[in-house]
């Protein structure tokens, strides 16, 4: 293999949120490019998250490493400091402090997303806790992560949403989350730029995770068959989309240029080039622009 095949090779990379979906498919591009990936969540080999997925993150990290980088499990909450810190300390003891990826995927809020009622007539309990573990995880992270970046005065955080776009995404809890999360990306980038680290968000279009799979009776081997079911679907990405425009994003050295902007897959593709692992590049904007617009109006501007 040629050092274009793996450009990342040397590169340190934690995917917070590596289990199943966009992480996974993070954790495993960037493996593909060479990196060494700490690949954490709280379902793990040794038990289940609250999710009750079979998933777990030391899946992950075996495909990470068949996939040509090293992967590293580590079963983390990342809603408790303690918890966080330690993951920190043990990449910084293991890679000489060394941390040039770190990529917030935190999420697991399916279950608990109302979309069915407005702010006034949802559980206020379960909204505040999909917040906690959909932006706190986030910040604390970042907060206990950042240093070793700093230190380096390199690296790039990823901050993984959902739309690029002021557009109210149907859930008052579920929109505050993504939108907070972009927020997170515009408000560390002001404070890493300096110190030469970028920050970015980070949206996929239709994006075919396990749960997409399973919701639709099918498999990444059959998911054109989804589309009987919603036309939609003959339009969406593989995780490993994402993970290839993160992996593009990491190697690109002038990728400061791009801190503080909300970005999707729909438009590095065209910049960087990475195909689907199908050898397609969805485009779920331009889709959008042709078959839903004048249903739903438009996607909006990008942040």
């Amino acid at each position: 293999m040629t050092t274009d095949d793996r450009p990342l090779a040397g590169k340190v990379a934690l995917v917070a949120g590596g289990t199943r979906g966009g992480g996974r498919g993070i954790a495993v591009e960037l493996g593909a490019a060479g990196a060494t990936v700490y690949v954490t969540g709280r379902s793990s080999a040794a038990g289940r998250s609250a999710l009750d997925r079979p998933e777990t993150i030391e899946e992950t990290a075996a495909r990470v490493t068949a996939a040509g980088g090293r992967g590293i499990a580590h079963r983390t909450d990342h809603s408790d400091p303690d918890d966080v810190r330690a993951l920190v300390d043990r990449i910084a003891a293991e890679q000489d402090g060394r941390l040039d990826v770190l990529v917030n995927s935190v999420w697991g809020g399916d279950p608990l997303t109302d979309w069915a009622h407005p702010l006034w007539e949802q559980d206020l309990d379960t909204g505040l806790r999909l917040l906690r573990q959909a932006v706190e995880t986030h910040v604390i992270t970042s907060r206990l992560a950042l240093p070793l970046m700093v230190a380096r005065r390199s690296g790039l955080v990823v901050e993984v949403t959902d739309g690029n776009t002021a557009r109210y995404r149907g859930s008052f809890f579920y929109d505050l989350a993504k939108s907070s999360v972009i927020r997170l990306a515009v408000a560390q980038a002001a404070e890493l730029e300096p110190h030469g680290v970028a920050a970015v968000a980070l949206t996929p279009g239709f994006l075919r995770s396990e749960a997409m799979l399973e919701h639709f009776g099918v498999t990444e081997a059959t998911w054109r068959d989804g589309a009987a079911k919603d036309p939609n679907f003959a339009h969406s990405e593989s995780p490993a989309y994402l993970g290839r425009a993160v992996a593009a994003l990491a190697a690109d050295p002038d990728v400061i240029a791009k801190t503080g902007r909300a970005l999707a897959t729909w438009g590095l593709y065209r910049e960087y080039g990475f195909t689907d692992a199908d050898g397609t590049q969805p485009d779920f904007a331009a889709h959008w622009a042709e078959h839903l617009v004048d249903e739903y109006g438009p996607l909006g501007d990008p942040l």
